[in-house]
């Protein structure tokens, strides 16, 4: 393979040649646009503060210091907010996948009487919504304000997702399959549950990456519903947390001065520890990632 494309390679013209390095060479600048502030956050976690204030830490670590991981691990709300948070993605992942191809299933079928005004009322919602103030009393009047399940069943189906969805099962479920499996004697439930889902595999991973990692960055809907600290999704904790260390309290110069570089420490690992989870798992979803842009690109 590798000595293939080196032939081609070799096989092009000059300004083939020319191009070919030009993009890489740009992409490569991209990529290291974006990968580098990720590795900066990386090795300023571990070094001296005054370090880093001074743009000292450039490449490589400096002084090398572990302070704002204890500080951050020795909270025993980074624990329980860890625990809540990883609740909310996988029970609200599992509710918010099973409600939208629930309803992208219906949408998709040409016979379905109301499919055209289902789909308008669906992407009415995406322009025009109702706003926070409405929103918030009617959480409170149906008794969900300051309860778990705001933070589930709120943002139950992304209209955008469920349009992936949809397109998904028009364009890439053979109509004769229902065909089949009516003369099978098989109803649209159990059509539904026997082969759509078994066949729905790859947009059903790509619903779990986007609606995994929206659940695992929530903040917005726990700052606006949640008062309970022990309901705190992760977010919310790291930012009070972040939000205490910065204070500059009333002490003498020297107490400010220590607080305000564990603060530093503390800035940087925080966002190591909130974002490492989600960069461990996307590597194995990339290409699914990748198909799912695809699927949605095409909105008929």
């Amino acid at each position: 393979m590798k000595s293939n494309s080196l032939s081609r390679f070799h096989a092009q013209s000059f300004s083939d040649k020319a191009f070919d390095i030009f993009n890489y060479v740009l992409l490569g600048l991209i990529a290291l646009c974006v990968l580098y502030p990720l590795y900066f956050i990386v090795i300023a976690s571990f070094s001296d503060p005054v370090a880093i204030n001074n743009g000292e830490v450039v490449f490589w670590i400096k002084g090398f210091n572990v302070t704002g991981y204890e500080k951050i691990f020795e909270n025993t709300k980074i624990w329980r907010s860890y625990a809540n948070t990883i609740f909310y993605t996988v029970v609200g992942t599992t509710i918010q996948i099973a409600l939208t191809m629930m309803f992208a299933y219906p949408l998709s079928r040409k016979e379905f009487c109301l499919r055209n005004p289902l789909m308008f009322l669906a992407m009415f919602t995406m322009y025009f919504q109702g706003g926070m103030i409405p929103t918030y009393l009617w959480m409170a009047q149906l008794k969900l304000y300051n309860t778990r399940l705001v933070i589930l069943l709120l943002p139950a189906i992304n209209v955008f997702n469920l349009i992936i969805a949809v397109n998904y099962l028009k364009n890439n479920i053979p109509e004769e399959l229902f065909e089949a499996a009516s003369v099978d004697g098989l109803g649209h439930i159990q059509y539904f549950i026997k082969i759509i889902l078994p066949l729905s595999q790859t947009i059903i991973v790509v619903l779990i990456l986007y609606y995994g990692v929206a659940h695992w960055n929530e903040f917005m809907n726990g700052l606006i519903y949640l008062r309970d600290e022990k309901l705190y999704p992760l977010q919310l904790t790291l930012r009070g947390i972040l939000l205490q260390n910065q204070a500059s309290g009333l002490g003498d110069v020297d107490s400010m001065v220590e607080q305000q570089k564990a603060a530093e420490l503390i800035k940087y690992g925080l966002i190591i520890v909130s974002t490492l989870p989600v960069l461990v798992v996307y590597p194995f979803l990339q290409k699914h990632f990748a198909k799912g842009v695809m699927i949605g690109s095409v909105k008929g």
